[in-house]
């Protein structure tokens, strides 16, 4: 009998990048994978009221080849939950895998690369995040600046056949086979592009700052304010047992790359759950905050690899509703006198 090919199989010449990257949803124990033609996208969720997802476009893979028709011939139903598959298009592979035990597999033969080859630029405020390479022309995956003599290697077979990740190095072969799940029937927490109240375009370090910095409060709330016209043009609260904060931002174009604002929006969600950003926001070059009209809140951000590769993880937060912001947020008073 003829051995049939792989659905899927990808490699590229370090694990550290997809690592990095999965690392940013490492928050929840389970991740949900989708392989379609243009790449791979993992998406976790938290109590349905928080969902991240990270793409790697299949630029960022030194070799990448998907055999979508090869799931018909399976058999069984891949389309992904709560999508409606196109007639005539091809459904994407969908199936659950262990977050951890993904991460514990990627360093395996320790990751730990010299720090200077990972930190950012000396005018960088923060380092220890995604690169800043100093050769031109190579690629986000380059061993030789990854510090790894490694080749990584991703597969999957079909429905119901396990995630097999290979890794490579200094002449060691090491092949570990996740357990594969049905995927979750939930959706995707949805953003009305057509509807947004305000999109802005920033550095992600800042952001990142401000988040620290309102931690120090043990806060339980965060309280996002955008105002088009009077200052401050955005405002990030929050009140804990320790006491409250607040940061403040200008729509100066040095400081706000992008700031489209349709009119004055108070929303709060939970602390907590925006803490789960934190590792792309420390690795993230520029974020994207979209609220829309119902308060779902979306945090993009861009993280870039010298060569032309980029990739975004995404948050999404559904915000408390107004009920409970007055009862628990003493703040959304003042805003409102002002």
């Amino acid at each position: 009998m003829a051995q049939v090919a792989p659905l899927f199989t990808a490699v590229s010449s370090g694990a550290r990048p997809l690592y990095l990257l999965l690392r940013c949803l490492g928050f929840a124990p389970k991740v949900q994978v989708q392989i379609t033609p243009e790449g791979l996208r993992f998406t976790v969720e938290e109590a349905r009221v928080m969902q991240g997802s990270a793409f790697l476009d299949r630029a960022l893979f030194t070799s990448f080849v998907y055999h979508p028709q090869s799931a018909s011939r399976a058999g069984g139903n891949q389309s992904q939950p709560g999508t409606d598959n196109i007639e005539g298009e091809p459904d994407p592979a969908v199936f659950q895998i262990s977050l951890p035990a993904m991460l514990e597999t990627l360093q395996i033969f320790g990751l730990d690369a010299p720090k200077d080859r990972w930190s950012r630029d000396p005018s960088h405020p923060h380092h220890g995040g995604v690169a800043s390479f100093a050769s031109a022309g190579t690629s986000a995956f380059d061993r030789r600046l990854l510090g790894l003599s490694g080749v990584c290697r991703l597969s999957y077979r079909g429905p119901g056949e396990p995630f097999s990740i290979m890794l490579e190095e200094t002449g060691v072969t090491t092949t570990c086979e996740l357990t594969t799940y049905e995927p979750d029937a939930s959706e995707d927490i949805p953003l009305q592009r057509d509807r947004l109240a305000q999109k802005i375009i920033m550095r992600a370090t800042w952001l990142h700052d401000a988040i620290v910095e309102l931690a120090s409060t043990n806060a339980t709330r965060l309280t996002l304010v955008a105002s088009p016209n009077a200052a401050p043009h955005l405002a990030l609260s929050a009140v804990g047992p320790l006491g409250s904060a607040m940061v403040e931002f200008s729509k100066d174009p040095q400081l706000l790359e992008t700031f489209q604002v349709a009119r004055r929006t108070v929303n709060t969600y939970k602390f907590a759950l925006i803490k789960n950003a934190a590792r792309a926001m420390a690795i993230a070059s520029k974020v994207s905050i979209r609220g829309d009209d119902e308060g779902v809140l979306s945090l993009q951000f861009m993280i870039e690899f010298e060569g032309g590769g980029v990739s975004f993880v995404d948050y999404r937060f559904v915000p408390f509703v107004a009920e409970e912001d007055e009862e628990a947020d003493p703040t959304d008073e003042e805003d409102m006198m002002e």
